[in-house]
């Protein structure tokens, strides 16, 4: 399977996946510090993550392949760091992700997804992880900016961090906003293997007191093939009890990976 397939069944857990009812966006604009530092920075950026036990959301998205777009509204329930659990219109389709395990059905093409990271992490050439995937939903840099050395620049409006030696295998860039120090893009080149994914943030909303991305748009490129998936949080509920029930229907066919083209 071409990494870009694997990243399309992803991209399909991801999707058929993602406390008070108030909500209000976030203006982006803000003036940038010519002054700022790349540690300043991190640290402006790290004192946004996110601090909610649960997180729960209606998420419209569209999902775009080979020039063919398909909407979906879906549920979207995280517990942090622990679960993140996804739910579609009548249950037709249903995802689970935790720190061990990737799993989902698909009630219309009866079929299923039942694995770990490691093959998808081969395909895509980073190690994907739970913490990535998570961090990539809140709109938090998926590498941990504690580890490394990194520069600091401008560009169009937003503060650009990318690490000191970027490596000819993995470059990689973060833009952040200048307001609310949430990334604007977090964007991965692999120019060898001519692979590209591109996370921009387009809307951010407060929730609590907390920041939450409200549009943001993923895309995904190997050679000529692209996948794109916009996502649109229209109402967010943090810190309620929540239930992430979870069971494979039986006779469903299992969805294999594999390196077969």
């Amino acid at each position: 399977m071409k990494p870009i397939k694997a990243l399309s069944v992803l991209f399909l857990v991801i999707t058929f996946t993602f406390g008070c009812r108030s909500t209000k966006s976030l203006s982006s604009s803000g003036e940038l510090d010519a002054s700022m530092t790349s540690r300043q920075l991190i640290k402006e950026h790290l004192n946004q993550n996110s601090r909610f036990k649960t997180l729960q959301a209606r998420v419209k998205l569209d999902y775009t392949q080979d020039q063919k777009t398909q909407g979906y509204t879906v549920n979207l329930r995280i517990e942090k760091d622990k679960v993140i659990w996804i739910n579609a219109t009548l249950g037709l389709a249903r995802a689970m992700i935790t720190p061990d395990k990737v799993q989902f059905y698909d009630k219309i093409n009866n079929q299923y997804f039942d694995g770990d990271y490691r093959l998808l992490s081969d395909l895509l050439g980073i190690t994907l992880d739970f913490k990535k995937v998570q961090s990539l939903l809140l709109g938090e840099t998926i590498f941990n900016l504690r580890e490394g050395t990194y520069t600091s620049s401008t560009h169009e409006g937003s503060y650009v961090l990318q690490p000191k030696d970027q490596l000819a295998i993995l470059e990689l860039f973060y833009l952040i906003n200048p307001g609310h120090f949430k990334l604007d893009s977090q964007q991965l080149f692999q120019p060898l293997k001519r692979r590209m994914l591109q996370v921009d943030y387009t809307k951010y909303q407060e929730v609590q007191k907390q920041i939450v991305p409200e549009q943001f748009k993923i895309i995904a490129v190997e050679d000529t093939e692209e996948v794109s998936v916009e996502m649109e949080y229209k109402s967010v509920t943090l810190n309620e009890k929540l239930r992430f029930p979870f069971t494979i229907p039986s006779g469903f066919k299992e969805i294999q990976l594999d390196h077969a083209e």
